[in-house]
């Protein structure tokens, strides 16, 4: 598929998984994503924003580690940076529902 091809969110989330089908990768969004949701709620809840300078390095660290060091990909972010957002807290969504394993 090309990144013309998704036309909506349902048809991208497939492709996203294929692209995580690495264990060690999953398990790295997973830490990343966790993080990003603690940090931004922690940000919130002591009203610290300046914490939120954070959640790109914990999200996008995580998650770039895995693709080039274990999934030898190159992240969907880069040609579909909103969709692979929506696709990280889905999957993050999948793992703790047990659809998908880590």
């Amino acid at each position: 598929m090309t990144s013309q091809d998704f036309g909506s969110f349902r048809e991208f989330y497939p492709y996203y998984l294929q692209e995580h089908s690495n264990k060690t990768c999953r398990r790295l969004h997973f830490i990343g994503t966790s993080l990003v949701i603690a940090i931004a709620a922690a940000a919130l809840l002591t009203g610290n924003l300046s914490w939120l300078w954070a959640l790109p390095l914990a999200g996008y660290g995580f998650a770039w580690l895995g693709h080039f060091g274990y999934e030898k990909n190159r992240p969907a972010t880069f040609k579909h940076p909103f969709y692979s957002l929506i696709g990280d807290f889905a999957m993050y969504r999948d793992i703790w529902l047990g659809r998908i394993s880590i």
